[in-house]
């Protein structure tokens, strides 16, 4: 998992949302970083102030309308071609569901290391992503910081390329609505799934954590990331969000990665491994943190999380259905459309109603993620 110890040029992808922000923070307080491209969706604005300080020479941004001067002075072209530049040595995928699979594809075709951000890639096409980095050499850093903790906890154990474990436990905050009770749940509001207890993220994240959606697509990323079976992964509450998650061994013995719930910690340690270099994050204070505290999953009041884990047992294409349904009812509950619940219930309906394909290609994957998306959106005007 390593890249040369040399200035590291970057290509940002989603370089205007929540990763792509904070990726640039850590860019401003690290030496050894060269911007080489960014790319946003469609907020032009924020993306030209990112270019008039980096200077890259290459960006890409989904908005056709005229674009500034700032925009003019460097190359515009496709993520494809920006991942496979020679010009790229890393490039961090910030980007929200499946625009993130074919630009995560061609950066790994190209060899490249890729310090992946974006869950849903892993969750739609695991088995492709990990595939295509083995054959042609590319290289994926976790960034999430429940699967940066576990890659910190096996670090320097002896296996290979992974260490015999017990089973790792992934830690979940219980997001904005941990502490009401499930016949509540269908009547909060958007704007109340989106102040996350712990942690400030992007919306579609934020309301995946209200869901535990979330972590059931970290389950079947880690089952990817590391190789390990589903059956040794598990899920523990832990409100504090300090202890990121944990890798218990077969000798008895837990090892725990602590720190404050802050995602450019994760993002610098993929940015600069194998160093550690000083963070902008403040470092995590145990005399003033106060307890810390575990518990066990209510999947009633988490029924998302029961879905994705089933999804991810029932493998072939269920999971890029889980993640394409997942993501349009998130925006159909933004959006005022379907209550909270709704997001389960159309989630649900389109596993139900779906033919597996058991071992996908590239095309059956993309296929049962547009069948899926149809699916929940013509539910909605039946």
């Amino acid at each position: 998992m390593g890249v040369s110890a040399s200035v590291k040029r970057l290509a940002v992808l989603g370089s205007t949302g929540s990763i792509g922000r904070q990726t640039l923070d850590i860019v401003r307080s690290t030496p050894g970083f060269e911007i080489v491209g960014l790319a946003a969706g469609r907020n032009v604005d924020l993306l030209t102030q990112q270019m008039a300080e980096f200077h890259p020479a290459m960006f890409s941004v989904a908005e056709d309308r005229a674009l500034p001067g700032t925009l003019r002075c460097a190359e515009r072209v496709s993520l494809e071609a920006m991942v496979a530049s020679p010009d790229v040595d890393l490039v961090v995928v910030g980007t929200v569901g499946m625009a993130g699979l074919a630009p995560t594809l061609a950066a790994l075709k190209a060899g490249k290391a890729v310090a992946l951000a974006n869950k849903e890639v892993f969750v739609m096409a695991g088995r492709l992503v990990t595939e295509t980095a083995r054959r042609y050499g590319g290289t994926l850093l976790p960034v999430d910081s429940e699967h940066s903790a576990i890659w910190q906890c096996l670090l320097g154990e002896a296996g290979d390329p992974w260490p015999a474990i017990d089973r790792i436990i992934l830690t979940a905050s219980g997001g904005a609505f941990r502490d009401l009770p499930a016949s509540a749940l269908a009547a909060v509001t958007p704007a109340e799934a989106l102040h996350h207890p712990t942690w400030r993220m992007g919306q579609k994240i934020t309301v995946d954590c209200a869901t535990l959606m979330n972590k059931g697509f970290e389950v079947i990323e880690a089952h990817w990331l590391f190789g390990y079976p589903l059956s040794q992964i598990d899920v523990m509450l832990h409100r504090e969000s300090i202890v990121h998650s944990l890798v218990a061994f077969p000798d008895g013995s837990v090892k725990a990665q602590l720190g404050t719930p802050d995602m450019r910690a994760p993002l610098q340690f993929a940015l600069t491994y194998p160093q550690r270099a000083p963070s902008p994050v403040a470092a995590l204070d145990l005399l003033t943190a106060g307890p810390l505290t575990f518990a066990a999953v209510d999947y009633d009041q988490y029924p998302c999380l029961k879905l994705a884990l089933q999804a991810a047992h029932a493998g072939g294409t269920y999971p890029a259905v889980l993640s394409a349904a997942d993501e349009e009812a998130v925006q159909l509950f933004l959006h005022g459309r379907i209550a909270f619940t709704g997001i389960h219930q159309r989630v649900d309906e389109a596993l139900q109603r779906h033919e597996s394909i058991l071992d996908p290609t590239l095309d059956d994957v993309l296929e049962a993620d547009a069948w899926a998306r149809r699916h929940v959106t013509l539910s909605l005007a039946v």
